[in-house]
C-alpha cells in the first residue's frame, strides 16, 4: 500500500459536510512530485506561507467511531459555532446533527453504545462573586436524536466527573457534590431520557476522588483533609470504608499514583505509579495491602502518561519520548500497528478510534514538520481511504524540520526541549522566540506539527521550546522539582534556555522575545516583568495574571490528575504566596512590548484575568498592545479567528523584534 495523496485535499469527508451529506472516499493517486532536498542557506528560504493557511483547518476534529464501527461522529464548526455529528461510514450520509448554546463549550465525549452518546460542556459563571468554570453532562441517544441533561438542577460546579459507565449502557456513576456545601458523592443515573439519580455514596469528609471497581462496585475514596491524604477502601461491595493510609504534607509516599480499576471480586486492579527507578509504570497492586503485585510494564526512560484497557485488561501503554509512542500489549495488534507504520512511510501514526471488534480504525499519520492526515482503514479489506487532511491548503514540503536539544539550567538540572531553525538562513545570531507550553504540570512539548513554530520559523525567526522543570514524561523527581517554583526556577529554565541559545551561536542576545499561550502566556508575560532586560517583547495568547484568582476560578487548573494537591504544588511549601509571582501584581512595571490577547468566552482561563492585567497596566512605563477577540473561547473556534492571532503575532514581532530580511538566492554553477 502506498502513501494516499496529500493532493486531494477538499474532495473527502470533509468538503461533503458542508452539503449534509458526504461524497465516496477519495481513491489512490499518483504521489506529487517533491523538492529534491530542503533548502539550504544558499539555495534560499521558502516563500512567506500565508496565514490562513495556518489558520485552516479540516472540516471536522475529534472523530471518533462508534463501537460497532457503523458510524463516526465529529465536531465542526458552521457559523461559527460548534456542532456535534454522527453519520454512517457506509452511506456517507448525516445521521444525527447537534448544536448547543453559544455560551457553551464542548470539553469531551465518548460513545457508552452504538446508540449513546455522553457528552461534556462547560460554561463560565460567578460562585459567590469569583469566577468558575462550570460542567455539565447531556445524554445524546442518536436513534431518537434526544438530548437529556443529566443533573440538570444541580447548581454544583463540576458536574462531569464519570467514575464508571456500565458496560451495556444502562446507567453511569458520577462523584458530584449534592450542594455546594457538600464533599462529593456517588451518584448512579441511569441514561434514559427520564433517568433517575440515586445516591449510591454519601459523602465523607476530606474524600474528593471516588474509584468503583470495573462492574460499577464503589471501593475507594480519597482526598486531602487538614494537610492529610486519606485514603479508604472496602474489599466487599457493600462493606465498610476503611481508612488504609494517612499520609502527611510533605511525606512522598508511593510519588505520583493514579488508580485505574479495581478488579470485582478481587482486592488487586490497576495503577500508574512510580517506580524504583522514578519512572511511572503500570502496577498491578493490591488495595488492601497498599503493596505492588507485579510491574506489569514501565518503559527504562519515559513515563507512563495513559493506559486503555479491554476486558478488564491492559490493551495499550502511552508514553512520550521525543514523539507520542504506543505500547499495544497484544501482539497480534503490535504486529498491525508494525505494519500500518511500514506502510505510511516516515510519519507518526496514531490509532485515536476503532470499533469494538477492529474491523474499522482511524488511524492519524503525520509529523513535526507535516500536519498530517486522517485515514479510515479497514484490515480485513486491506483498504485504507483518506477522510481528511488536518491543514488542507498547506504546502507541508515548505516546513521546517523541529530538532531535539538539551542544557544544563544554572543548578545543573538538564533540561530538554525542540529547536526549530528558519529553512534557508544560516543558524547564526538569529532572532530567537522562547515558547514555553501550558500546562505547566504534566505537561510537555513533543515532537509534533505546531502551527506557530512553523509560522515563526517561515518567517525567519528560530523557535525553542524548553521542557523545563514540572513538565510531564521525564519521571517523578523531574516532575516534583516543579514543586512551588512557578515563576521561580520554572522561569529560571527559560531564562537559562536563552543563555543557551546565545553561547551556541544561534541566536542574537538582543533579539529575544517570549510567546504562549494559557501558562505559556503567563511565562510569557512574567519574562518581561521579571527579566526585562533580558528579552525584546513578549506575546500572550489567554495568559493567566492572577495565579491566586485562577486557582480558586479551578482548583485544578495547572494539574495532570492523580493523588496530587495542586494548590500547594503552585504554591509550594514554604514558600511565599503565588501573588508574588502573579504578572498583576508587578503590571505597573511593564517597561517591554506586549501583546496581551484574550477570548471573551474563555472558560479555561476567564476573560477576567485579562481584565485585571490590562487595568493595572493603566499606570505602566509602557502600556501593552491588545488583541481582544469577540465570543472566542481558550482555544480558536474558526480559522478566521486564529488567524487574527497570527496577524497580529506577526505584525507585532515585525514591529519589536523584526526578523532578518531573507537571504538573496545564490544561483547554482552553470545556471
Amino acid at each position: 500500500m502506498t502513501r494516499i495523496v496529500r493532493a486531494i485535499a477538499g474532495l473527502g469527508w470533509g468538503m461533503g459536510l458542508a452539503l449534509a451529506a458526504l461524497p465516496a472516499a477519495a481513491q489512490e493517486a499518483p504521489a506529487p512530485q517533491l523538492p529534491s532536498a530542503p533548502a539550504t542557506a544558499e539555495e534560499g528560504p521558502p516563500p512567506p506561507i500565508p496565514t490562513t493557511q495556518f489558520a485552516g483547518r479540516s472540516a471536522f476534529w475529534d472523530a471518533q467511531l462508534s463501537p460497532n464501527g457503523t458510524m463516526l461522529s465529529f465536531m465542526r464548526r458552521k457559523d461559527g459555532l460548534a456542532q456535534f455529528l454522527v453519520t454512517g461510514v457506509d452511506s456517507k450520509q448525516v445521521i444525527r446533527a447537534f448544536g448547543t448554546d453559544p455560551d457553551d463549550q464542548f470539553e469531551w465525549y465518548r460513545w457508552v453504545t452504538d446508540d449513546k452518546i455522553l457528552l461534556s460542556l462547560s460554561r463560565a459563571g460567578t460562585f459567590f462573586g469569583d469566577d468558575v468554570r462550570y460542567t455539565r453532562l447531556i445524554l445524546i441517544e442518536v436513534v431518537s436524536g434526544i438530548m437529556t441533561p443529566m443533573f440538570s438542577r444541580s447548581d454544583v460546579v463540576q458536574g462531569d466527573n464519570v467514575i464508571h459507565v456500565a458496560e451495556d449502557g444502562s446507567y453511569m456513576l458520577v462523584a458530584i457534590q449534592k450542594t455546594i456545601y457538600d464533599w462529593p458523592s456517588v451518584m448512579r443515573h441511569e441514561l434514559s431520557a427520564d433517568g433517575r439519580a440515586t445516591t449510591v455514596e454519601t459523602p465523607r469528609d476530606g474524600v474528593w476522588n471516588w474509584v468503583a471497581d470495573d462492574v460499577g462496585n464503589v471501593r475507594m475514596g480519597s482526598g486531602w483533609k487538614d494537610g492529610r491524604l486519606k485514603i479508604f477502601y472496602r474489599s466487599q461491595p457493600g462493606g465498610k470504608l476503611e481508612l488504609i493510609a494517612k499520609i502527611k504534607e510533605g511525606e512522598r509516599a508511593d510519588g505520583y499514583w493514579d488508580a485505574l480499576q479495581i478488579l470485582n471480586g478481587s482486592d488487586e486492579g490497576y495503577v500508574l505509579s512510580e517506580g524504583e527507578t522514578g519512572r511511572v509504570g503500570l502496577r498491578r497492586f493490591n488495595f488492601a495491602t497498599r503493596e505492588t503485585v507485579e510491574t506489569v510494564w514501565e518503559h527504562p526512560e519515559w513515563d507512563i502518561d495513559r493506559v486503555t484497557l479491554k476486558d478488564g485488561k491492559p490493551f495499550a501503554a502511552y508514553f512520550t519520548a521525543d514523539r507520542d509512542e504506543v505500547h499495544y500489549f497484544d501482539e497480534d495488534t503490535r504486529k498491525q500497528y508494525a505494519l500500518m507504520k511500514k506502510a505510511l512511510g516516515d510519519v507518526e501514526v496514531w490509532v485515536p478510534s476503532r470499533a469494538k471488534d477492529g474491523s474499522r480504525m482511524l488511524v492519524y499519520a503525520g509529523n513535526e514538520a507535516d500536519p498530517g492526515v486522517l485515514y479510515m482503514f479497514e484490515p480485513a479489506a486491506k483498504r485504507m481511504d483518506e477522510v481528511s487532511q488536518l491543514r488542507p491548503a498547506l504546502d507541508f514540503r515548505l516546513l521546517a524540520q523541529p530538532r531535539p536539544m538539551q542544557y544544563a539550567a544554572r543548578d545543573g538540572t538538564v533540561i530538554r526541549g525542540y529547536l526549530t531553525l528558519p529553512r534557508g538562513r544560516e543558524a547564526k545570531g538569529l532572532p530567537l522566540v522562547i515558547m514555553p507550553h501550558g500546562g505547566p504540570y504534566g505537561v510537555r512539548d513533543k515532537l509534533e506539527y505546531n502551527d506557530e513554530v512553523q509560522l515563526l520559523a517561515n518567517r525567519g525567526y528560530a523557535v525553542l521550546q524548553p521542557n523545563f522543570r514540572g513538565s510531564g514524561g521525564y519521571g517523578d523527581a523531574f516532575f516534583e522539582l516543579g514543586t512551588g517554583q512557578i515563576g521561580r526556577k520554572m522561569q529560571d529554565d527559560l531564562d537559562d534556555a536563552m543563555d543557551w541559545a546565545v553561547k551556541e551561536g544561534l541566536a542574537d542576545p538582543a533579539r529575544v522575545c517570549v510567546v504562549g499561550g494559557s501558562y505559556g502566556g503567563y511565562a510569557a508575560m512574567w519574562a518581561v516583568i521579571r527579566n526585562p532586560e533580558r528579552y525584546r517583547c513578549a506575546a500572550s495568547w489567554a495568559g493567566v495574571t492572577d495565579l491566586e484568582k485562577q486557582l480558586r476560578y479551578d482548583g485544578q487548573s495547572f494539574s495532570r490528575g492523580g493523588f496530587k494537591r495542586w494548590k500547594d504544588r503552585v504554591r509550594g511549601a514554604g514558600v511565599a504566596e503565588v501573588k508574588s509571582v502573579s504578572p498583576v501584581s508587578r503590571a505597573d512595571s511593564l517597561s517591554r512590548p506586549l501583546l496581551l490577547a484574550h477570548g471573551t468566552k474563555d472558560v479555561v482561563v476567564p476573560f477576567s484575568q485579562y481584565n485585571l492585567f490590562e487595568k493595572a497596566t493603566r499606570t505602566a512605563p509602557l502600556k501593552p498592545e491588545t488583541l481582544v477577540i469577540k465570543d472566542e473561547g481558550h482555544s480558536f473556534s474558526s480559522p478566521e479567528n486564529e488567524q487574527q492571532w497570527y496577524d497580529a503575532l506577526e505584525a507585532f514581532l515585525d514591529k519589536h523584534n523584526p526578523a532578518d530580511p531573507a537571504p538573496v538566492t545564490v544561483a547554482a554553477a552553470g545556471e
